[in-house]
């Protein structure tokens, strides 16, 4: 048994020095903590309002309410581009001479005065560029068992992650070559091109002003894809309302957005394009379109007000009868009058602008 220490003894004076000793280390552990613990609160309030800043919308000039957290995202400003390519592009957009027998050009199919597309429905094979034939013998000539596409705008199709209703080209470059060598359409080639422009000394400057060289193979496809990245359809009104615009879009076109997105269009139709970056099946439910492919690339749904008839192979001839065998098809759904009229209200105001003036519906 340990006997008491006495107060006077060295080894009490040796107890009672150590313990004031960890007193005072107590103590300013303890105020450290408290000093650690405070700035650390104070770190995490500084954080959280960075990031509670930097997640703000910034502020607008008028009292208009930014829309956030949305599945559909306004459309850009075309890129910038030399402006020397991009008239040259223009210029070779119209251009005949780039069909085998000089009487089509990439216009005459899609219309940028208009649509971007055009009226008519197209004659194509399945695994070739959009396009229309123009020479009635050679139609009667096509093999009818391959499937015929209806002509997609060109507008806005630098923003799709795939071209073609079957998705088979993923740059604008190997599908203006494709369309040039397609046998239903321009039946030519990019050297057969090349060769007539190099023979036209005006159309050669113009490639040495814009190139600073002849035309070639490469600098003639660059030119089409910068005119083609242009073609972009911003400032609709449905863009107008993302963008804080409360006033763009009236009761029943926000009715009808909302119901867009309640019924589940949005899983396919979403993104900056309203479409364009999937693949799907048509006819979940039921069939949506006669005859083949099974899968298509998901159209974009900008401009669809003007780009009728509708479906790969244009069997609707109107947005009411698409969206209601779109419905039935995909979603297992019977729509009313009303409904249908709301979804209307909401897709017309996707139409956007080129150039000032609204996309307008092909010109009869």
């Amino acid at each position: 048994m340990l006997g008491t220490v006495k107060s006077w003894s060295p080894a009490f004076r040796r107890h009672r020095h150590l313990a004031a000793a960890f007193g005072r280390a107590r103590a300013g552990f303890a105020r450290l903590r408290a000093r650690r613990w405070s700035l650390s609160i104070c770190m995490g309030l500084v954080l959280a309002s960075a990031a509670a800043a930097q997640a703000a919308p910034p502020a607008s000039p008028s009292c208009a309410t930014t829309v956030t957290e949305e599945p559909i995202t306004p459309i850009p400003s075309p890129p910038v581009a030399d402006p020397n390519k991009l008239a040259l592009g223009e210029h070779l957009f119209t251009d005949p001479r780039f069909s085998g027998r000089g009487d089509l050009a990439c216009s005459t199919c899609h219309d940028i005065r208009s649509n971007g597309a055009g009226g008519r429905k197209a004659s194509v094979a399945q695994d070739q560029s959009e396009g229309k034939s123009q020479d009635k013998s050679q139609d009667k000539s096509q093999d009818k068992s391959k499937p015929r596409f209806d002509t997609l705008t060109v507008f806005n199709a630098a923003l799709n992650f795939r071209l073609n209703w079957e998705g088979n080209f993923r740059a604008l470059a190997t599908h203006v070559e494709s369309s040039l060598e397609n046998p239903e359409n321009m039946r030519t080639n990019v050297n057969e091109v090349v060769r007539k422009l190099k023979a036209d000394p005006e159309t050669a400057g113009q490639f040495r002003a814009a190139y600073g060289r002849d035309p070639d193979r490469e600098n003639v496809l660059d030119a089409l894809v910068t005119f083609e990245q242009s073609l972009v359809t911003p400032g609709s009104r449905f863009d107008r309302w993302l963008g804080g615009d409360m006033s763009a879009l009236s009761d029943k076109e926000q009715d009808g957005y909302r119901l867009f997105k309640s019924l589940g269009c949005s899983s396919c139709h979403q993104g900056v394009n309203v479409g364009g970056n999937l693949l799907e099946r048509q006819g979940i439910f039921r069939p949506l379109v006669a005859g083949s492919p099974a899968i298509v690339r998901v159209p974009s749904l900008r401009n669809v007000a003007t780009t009728a008839p509708y479906f790969h192979d244009g069997s609707a001839a109107t947005l009411e009868d698409a969206i209601r065998r779109m419905a039935a098809a995909q979603l297992d759904r019977t729509l009313s009058d009303q409904q249908v009229d709301s979804l209307v209200a909401f897709l017309r105001t996707l139409t956007g602008t080129y150039r000032g003036a609204p996309v307008s519906e092909a010109r009869q």
